[in-house]
């Protein structure tokens, strides 16, 4: 898989530690709090609609829309001349480069995304929060597995007044960071089944092999 096709499911698939991220070690009763309070906000949201801006390891930037609909849907539609959009339909996520024709699909169990598009967001999944930071606008909440079953680890961003979530930050295991960037994230309504459908739009025979 090129690097710019694994650093953008890192990056969407480990905001959902966003949501479980409650197996805190060592953390203040004021810090709890936030955490607390940042998951609750998480679990809240049930549809939402956001620009994200998204900028890798390299400096690459790129830009899209995403759309969040809980329990599992989820959408992250790049703009041209990007060719990826990444659709999660409720069971499966699904990863399609019109650009080199290729299509990939991986279970939703199988990456952290589930934790985030869960009916109910769980506390017991085995993430750790390591660190909360406080800023002059909101607080940082960073996080790692804390099974270590995957390396490195993700920084999320909230702003307060209200509470939002502003974006994330996803380190690897090479020290490769992607910072994802969400503009008006808003909560939303009605949004239509068709965004969370995504087939192979490859003609029939086109082998799939892996990105």
């Amino acid at each position: 898989m090129p690097t710019s096709r694994r650093s953008l499911i890192f990056a969407f698939a480990a905001a959902a530690v966003a949501g479980p991220a409650l197996a805190q070690a060592g953390l203040g009763s004021e810090d709890q709090q936030l955490v607390t309070r940042a998951s609750a906000y998480l679990e809240g949201l049930k549809e939402a609609k956001a620009r994200f801006v998204q900028t890798d390891a390299r400096g690459q930037t790129s830009q899209g829309t995403v759309y969040l609909k809980r329990p599992g849907k989820a959408r992250f539609a790049y703009d041209p001349p990007s060719g990826l959009l990444v659709v999660s339909d409720g069971g499966t996520v699904s990863v399609a480069d019109s650009r080199l024709k290729t299509f990939d699909k991986y279970p939703l169990m199988a990456t952290p995304l589930s934790l985030f598009l869960a009916k109910t967001i769980r506390f017991d999944r085995g993430v750790q929060v390591t660190s909360v930071t406080r800023a002059a606008d909101g607080f940082t909440i960073t996080a790692r597995d804390g099974r270590r079953q995957t390396a490195g680890q993700i920084t999320l961003t909230f702003r307060d007044n209200p509470l939002v979530l502003a974006g994330w930050a996803v380190t690897d295991a090479q020290r490769r960071t992607t910072r994802v960037e969400l503009i008006d994230l808003a909560p939303a309504t009605g949004l239509s089944s068709d965004l969370f459908y995504l087939k192979d739009p490859r003609p029939q025979g086109v082998g799939r092999g892996k990105m």
